[in-house]
C-alpha cells in the first residue's frame, strides 16, 4: 500500500513538487512527525527544482502537513540528499541537518519554521570520499563493475549522520572512507556564519570502520555498520569501539535507529550485491534482514 497515499507516489514529470521522485530516507523526529527526504534524482540521473524536498507527515492522520523544497543553489542538479537528523530546540520550529552524498558533498541545513535552507562544508576534505578508496567486502575488492566496462572506484562522500546527545555536535562521514568527523551545530545552524568559520569547528575523530548510516543514543555513544566485516559497532565517548553483532547475513548495514524501547534497529540491505557492482548481475538473495539489539539506552530527543 502506497504511503501516505497513492497520488503522491504517482510518477508525474509535470509536477515534481507534488509527487515523490526518489525517496532516500524516512525519519521520525522527536515530535513524532515522519519526515520523507526525496532526492529528486531517480537512478542518480540529476534533479530539477521541485524534485529535491523534505516532506512531513502527521502520523495520527497519515496526511502530509509540510513540504520544503530545496532551491538549486542549495541542492544543485548533481546533488544527492542522503540522510537527515533533527534538533527541534533550534529556531522557532526546529532545524534539520542533511548530508549531501553527491555533487561537491557537504551538509544541508534547514530552518523548519521558514523553510529556508543553506549549504555548509561543501567540498570540505572531511566530506569527500578518500581517493582510490578500495574496501574488501565478502572477500572481493568492492568497485563499480559495469557489464563490458572497466572497473572504477566507488566514490561516495558525506553520507552517515548523527547528533550528539546534547545536540552540540553533528557527526558525519563519507561512505567511501574509514574516517569520522564532527562539526559544531551552532556554527552549522547560523545562516550568517562563513564557510571558513564553520570549517574551523570541524574535529577529526580518527579511524572508524567503513560505514553507511550512523546513529547515536542518549548516553553519547555512536553506532554504525562495518561493511567490510559484516558487523555492527558502538563507539564510546572516549573513542573506543566495541563490536555488538557480527554474522554473514549482516550484509551492508544501513538505516540505523535507536528506539524508545531501548533497542537499536538496523537493516542489512545487501547493497554490495547490486548489479552495478557485478557486471550487470543482481546477486541479492532474500530474505533481507532487520536486526534488533538491546543497548540499555534511548534515542537522542532534542525537543
Amino acid at each position: 500500500m502506497a504511503y501516505p497515499d497513492a497520488e503522491v507516489n504517482r510518477e508525474d514529470a509535470s509536477d515534481l513538487a507534488g509527487h515523490f521522485q526518489s525517496v532516500q530516507s524516512v525519519v521520525v523526529d522527536p515530535a513524532d512527525r515522519l519526515w520523507i527526504l526525496d532526492t529528486g534524482s531517480p537512478l542518480f540521473a540529476g534533479s530539477s527544482y521541485g524534485g529535491p524536498k523534505l516532506v512531513a507527515v502527521d502520523l495520527r492522520s497519515d496526511r502530509i502537513v509540510r513540504k520544503i523544497l530545496f532551491p538549486p543553489e542549495v541542492v544543485p542538479a548533481n546533488s544527492y540528499p542522503n540522510d537527515v537528523r533533527f534538533d527541534l530546540r533550534r529556531g522557532a520550529e526546529g532545524t534539520a541537518f542533511i548530508t549531501d552524498s553527491g555533487g561537491s558533498n557537504g551538509v544541508i541545513v534547514v530552518d523548519l519554521a521558514t523553510g529556508r535552507s543553506w549549504r555548509r562544508l561543501t567540498g570540505h576534505p572531511s566530506a569527500l570520499p578518500d581517493e582510490r578508496f578500495l574496501p574488501v567486502i565478502e572477500g572481493e575488492p568492492f568497485m563499480v563493475r559495469p557489464a563490458g566496462g572497466e572497473p572504477t572506484y566507488y566514490e561516495t562522500g558525506s553520507d552517515g549522520i548523527a547528533l550528539s546527545a546534547d545536540g552540540t555536535r553533528l557527526y558525519y562521514c563519507p561512505l567511501s572512507s574509514r574516517r569520522l568527523h564532527s562539526v559544531s551545530t551552532d556554527a552549522l545552524a547560523d545562516p550568517d556564519a562563513t564557510d571558513s568559520e564553520v570549517a574551523a569547528t570541524v574535529e577529526d575523530l580518527g579511524f572508524k570502520p567503513m560505514a553507511d548510516g550512523l546513529e547515536s543514543d542518549d548516553k553519547g555513544r555512536l553506532y554504525g555498520g562495518d561493511l567490510e566485516h559484516n558487523s555492527l559497532w558502538r563507539r564510546s565517548p572516549n573513542g573506543t569501539y566495541r563490536t555488538l553483532a557480527q554474522g554473514n547475513d549482516l550484509l551492508w548495514v544501513d538505516t540505523l535507529s535507536v528506539a524508545s524501547d531501548r533497542h537499536l534497529y538496523a537493516i542489512a540491505n545487501q547493497l554490495n550485491r547490486l548489479s552495478p557492482f557485478h557486471e550487470g548481475k543482481d546477486l541479492r538473495r532474500k530474505p533481507y534482514l532487520l536486526t534488533r539489539l538491546p543497548i540499555d539506552a534511548g534515542p537522542v530527543r532534542l525537543v
